[in-house]
């Protein structure tokens, strides 16, 4: 045992001290810094270009070793920047060559040493793991930038079960890639990017713990399963796993294992079948997953508010893993998002403008000024549909409507929601697929609204009321 103590010491000083806080500090603002530059630097040189084809190479070439570098700082620095190239690694997002290499840190993050998760499961359980298990896989089924998960089968049982470990000392180093974040955000927000990244930063650093704490994701898989089971009449769109209690901890978490492929391999599993990946059946079976997943995600958040908020390629089967990120929207943002998706679905900039108004979206041009691209903002932000054309919803392209309405505030509340409708329409593109989630909605707005007692037609007339409670509810929140 002491042995494996030792191990596991030296794991977490590993992982915790792989880079001492002030040098990963510096490491992430030298490699950081060189990226930014690089960028700004090829934009000088395009301008000295002539011919369209001769300059989208050169931004080609840009984004290929730029790809490069992030993933070597993604992989080398890990922690909390594992979850960023999650984020932006999207082809609606960021460039192919930056998708193509980020996309594989999805469940491929360096892996804790099989001893070390022995010695992790033998201390949260209190029992060895060969006194549990009949069978435990040395080599993880996936691994993330919390925890990585193994398949086994407990003694007696007849089916193999998902046992999620946490990499011993990951939360720390964390805290301090959040924090070079904020200021990197900041900068960017200042002189680039014209929406407000700090908000969003600060809210992802306060779900950050929640991660952390594997008996708080038990509890709310079992929530969500069982609420898309009722709201489904027994028959959900997707499967959620069943947590195994009584041996979860907030550390070890074991659940059902669901077979599956995931959807990053899709196509290479039909290719395996013989079925050509861009023909009608996989455009069918695309289709049809996307469907059930825009269903499921529409149930949660506009008839329940509560949300898993982490639907990245990595954590989608045909089942939702992963509840280390969920979100509880109270009932004001809920149905101030559902009057949302009307606006949206009604296609009028001024009802969509009213719409950002109550949720607490400040924008520094109004609605009434510039309709066309207040809406292309809406669209853009909560809707999975792209506009006629675009195939990146790049944030500091020419053509973003972040700078002709710059977004000067967001509420913290709704960047998951707002990530979620991002990682929805990241799923869309890759599979060649341009879709409506508001059109998707509409009937669950409407029914949501309908609940709460607020009649469509008379929607206009509850406004003043709602946005009187959502800056009470703001307030209290602060408090």
């Amino acid at each position: 045992m002491k042995s494996k103590s030792n191990l596991f010491e030296n794991v977490q000083e590993t992982l915790s001290n792989r880079l001492k806080p002030w040098e990963r500090t510096m490491q992430f603002w030298v490699r950081a810094v060189n990226v930014y530059t690089s960028y700004k630097f090829c934009q000088i040189r395009v301008k000295y270009v002539k011919g369209k084809e001769k300059q989208e190479r050169m931004w080609e070439d840009q984004h290929e070793i730029a790809a490069d570098r992030i993933y070597s700082l993604c992989y080398d620095l890990g922690g909390f920047f594992l979850k960023a190239a999650q984020i932006i690694g999207k082809p609606d997002l960021a460039p192919n060559a930056w998708v193509k290499k980020l996309v594989t840190l999805c469940d491929d993050a360096p892996a804790t040493p099989f001893e070390a998760v022995q010695f992790v499961i033998e201390k949260e359980l209190e029992r060895k793991p060969n006194e549990i298990f009949e069978r435990f896989e040395r080599i993880p089924i996936g691994s993330a930038s919390v925890a990585q998960v193994h398949r086994a089968r407990i003694k007696g049982a007849t089916s193999d079960v998902a046992v999620k470990v946490q990499h011993p000392g990951v939360q720390d180093i964390m805290m301090t890639d959040i924090r070079n974040l904020k200021t990197f955000a900041a900068y960017l927000q200042k002189t680039d990017i014209r929406f407000d990244l700090v908000s969003v930063v600060q809210e992802m650093e306060k779900q950050v713990d929640y991660e952390f704490d594997f008996l708080r994701e038990a509890k709310s898989m079992e929530k969500i399963g069982e609420f898309l089971k009722t709201i489904n009449k027994g028959k959900p769109s997707v499967i959620v796993p069943r947590p195994i209690w009584g041996m979860i901890t907030r550390k070890v978490l074991v659940m059902e294992f669901i077979e599956g492929t995931s959807i990053m391999r899709l196509g290479d599993e039909m290719s395996k079948r013989g079925i050509s990946p861009h023909g009608k059946m996989a455009m069918t079976v695309k289709r049809s997953i996307l469907k059930d997943l825009t269903t499921a995600y529409g149930q949660m958040i506009l008839k329940s508010g509560f949300f898993h908020a982490d639907p990245h390629p990595g954590n989608i089967l045909v089942a939702l893993l992963d509840y280390g990120q969920v979100k509880d929207l109270p009932d004001v943002l809920r149905l101030g998002y559902a009057g949302l998706i009307m606006a949206l679905v009604s296609g009028d900039p001024l009802k969509i403008g009213k719409s950002f108004e109550e949720l607490g979206i400040r924008t520094l041009t109004n609605a009434s000024d510039n309709p066309i691209a207040f809406k292309n903002l809406a669209q853009m932000m909560f809707d999975t549909k792209l506009p006629p054309g675009v195939k990146m919803a790049s944030p500091y392209g020419e053509g973003s409507s972040l700078n002709d309405v710059p977004v000067q505030s967001f509420p913290e509340e709704l960047f998951f929601v707002l990530r979620t409708i991002q990682l929805l329409r990241g799923l869309s593109v890759g599979m060649g697929i341009n879709y409506s989630c508001a059109e998707e909605w509409r009937q669950m707005a409407e029914e949501a609204l309908s609940s709460a007692g607020r009649c469509i037609d008379s929607q206009r007339k509850n406004d003043k009321g709602i946005g009187k409670k959502l800056r009470f509810w703001r307030r209290k929140q602060r408090v």
